[in-house]
């Protein structure tokens, strides 16, 4: 992992106490999953930002790694 990748993930914060103790942006009230639904509802950064003024570019940038990260642990099973 890269500085900058060790950058972005120090923005992710996980408060015990703090919505339950989920992922959070810099240990502000806005989880992560929200960033996620967010873009994938088809929102731009860009409007994401003129909507969300407590968040900032590299919020996004850091939601999206740790997601990523979180995905490269984890095994999916289908059941039939």
């Amino acid at each position: 992992m890269n500085t900058r990748q060790q950058s972005l993930l120090e923005r992710i914060t996980i408060v015990p106490g703090l919505l339950n103790g989920k992922p959070t942006i810099r240990g502000l009230r806005f989880p992560v999953s929200d960033i996620l639904e967010l873009l994938s509802s088809g929102m731009s950064e860009v409007t994401i930002l003129e909507q969300h003024p407590i968040l900032e570019q590299d919020d996004i940038y850091a939601a999206l790694l740790y997601a990523s990260l979180k995905m490269r642990n984890t095994t999916i099973i289908h059941a039939a």
